[in-house]
Order: structure tokens, then C-alpha cells, then sequence
């Protein structure tokens, strides 16, 4: 995988950004695989500056959710899909009609996650999946010891998650669902670019347990060493327990312009 050392966060938003802009205006309908939290938000930002500015159109473009809670209704400020259409359609000028995510509500939780899987697949697939990374290496919802080989299905979140993610429910972790729907390892592992975007000093064991540890369960993230299009941006933070920092320095300081990332 190729590992790109940044100066900070906003480097890192504008880098990816810029990955997302070169693809939309060589396949303006091209399937952005998203995901929620704080680390993606310089990437949305940024992205969202250059279509006002005329740099790029992403009218067409189609957006994928990585995961869902499961139970939420859709139209609660804090499901996924309420969170999504606030941070990356709406910025990015793009309907709903061209958001495809799976059905937290659903009765049979099961077959809306199989059902998940093939509208991915009806869709072409990810052209390009934007992935955080927990400080376990978890990526999605895909916690240590998940299948390298997983689809998407439904997970419990660990004691920890809920109370970390409690913070968007004004404080109240029994407001907070005990299941999620995330793509599997296997489901991101098809998407065609993976970008796993990491920053600060707390994503720093992760992050070099990803990049230069063996692929394993326990590390879910390390799954990235098998695909032949994954890209690794982190700030000088995260990247503090890389044992080949400079080396991925002189990497990416040498390579043609023209392959971007």
C-alpha cells in the first residue's frame, strides 16, 4: 500500500479531496463510498470548497454509506444517513436520489444487509471508499477479530463505541443503539481505491499495526495489504510508530505528478 505523510489534518482533507475531484471529472457518476465521524470531515470540507468554486461538478456523483445504526429511524439527526446528507450531499450540491445505504429499520436486519450488498454490486461498485480507522484498528464497524473475508452484516458495539459515540446523544448512552449494519472486510475490500484516511497521536499504534504489522484479525485495517489500490494519509501524528516513516517520505516526494494518489 503506499503511505502518504502529511503535515496535519487539513493537508490530509485537501489531499483526499483532490483524489475525489480527479475522479469525478473522469467519471462524473463515479460511486464515493463515505464514511461518519470527525477524521473524514476536512475531506468533505474540502471537496465541498472546490464545487463551489467551479473546480469540479459532483452533481452526478453517487454516494455509498459505510454503516448504519441499527433501530434508528432514518430521519434522526444522528443516523448515519441524517449525518451524511448534512456533511456530503447537501455541501456537494447531490439528492438522495443518488444515495444508496442500508436499511437500519428493517425488520429483517439480515436480508437488508444481503440486499446491501448486491445494490453495491447493481451499482458498478465503489469506485473509491473513504475509511477512518478506530484506535483498535477497527475500520467500519469491523472490530478486532472480524473475517478478513466478512460481508456486510450486523455487528454489536463494544461498551467503549457506545460510550464514545454517547457524546451526539447529548450525553445519554441509553440513547445510543447496541447494533450497527457495516459493510464487511470482504465488501470494502471491492471497492477500487480505499483511502483510509488517520490523524493524531491516538491512531498512531493502529495505524502502524495497518501498514507494517501482519495482515490479522486482530488488526482489521491490516486487510488493506491485500488490495492492489489502497492509499494510507496520515498526519506526522499518526505516523509517529512508523518504523519506515522516511522511507514513505521519499516515496511520495519522488513519484510522478501524474499518478496522484
Amino acid at each position: 500500500m503506499e503511505v502518504v505523510i502529511v503535515a496535519d489534518a487539513r493537508t490530509g482533507g485537501e489531499l483526499v479531496a483532490e483524489a475525489m475531484a480527479q475522479l469525478l471529472r473522469r467519471k462524473p457518476d463515479a460511486l464515493l463510498g463515505v464514511a461518519t465521524g470527525s477524521t473524514p470531515l476536512p475531506v468533505y470540507e474540502a471537496l465541498a470548497a472546490k464545487v463551489r468554486s467551479g473546480g469540479v461538478d459532483a452533481s452526478r456523483a453517487r454516494i455509498a454509506q459505510l454503516d448504519e445504526y441499527v433501530g434508528l429511524p432514518a430521519d434522526h439527526p444522528e443516523s448515519y444517513r441524517s449525518v451524511l446528507r448534512r456533511e456530503v450531499l447537501e455541501p456537494l450540491g447531490i439528492g438522495m436520489d443518488s444515495f444508496m445505504g442500508p436499511d437500519g429499520t428493517a425488520e429483517d436486519v439480515q436480508g437488508a444487509c444481503e440486499a446491501y450488498d448486491r445494490e453495491l454490486a447493481g451499482a458498478g461498485g465503489v469506485d473509491l471508499q473513504l475509511l477512518g480507522i478506530g484506535t483498535d484498528g477497527h475500520i467500519g464497524f469491523n472490530e478486532p477479530c472480524s473475517s478478513l473475508a466478512s460481508r456486510t452484516r450486523i455487528k454489536t458495539l463494544t461498551e467503549q463505541t457506545r460510550v464514545d459515540n454517547a457524546r451526539f446523544f447529548d450525553g445519554d448512552i441509553d440513547q445510543v443503539p447496541h447494533h450497527v449494519i457495516t459493510q464487511g472486510i470482504g465488501t470494502i475490500l471491492e471497492a477500487r481505491h480505499l483511502v483510509l484516511l488517520a490523524t493524531g497521536e491516538g491512531k498512531a499504534d493502529a495505524v502502524a499495526a495497518t501498514v507494517e504489522g501482519p495482515v490479522a484479525a486482530v488488526c482489521p485495517a491490516s486487510a488493506l495489504q491485500l488490495h492492489p489500490h489502497a492509499t494510507v494519509v496520515v498526519d506526522e501524528a499518526a505516523a509517529a510508530k512508523l518504523k519506515l516513516a522516511d522511507y514513505f517520505r521519499h516515496t511520495y516526494a519522488n513519484k510522478p505528478d501524474w499518478q496522484g494518489i
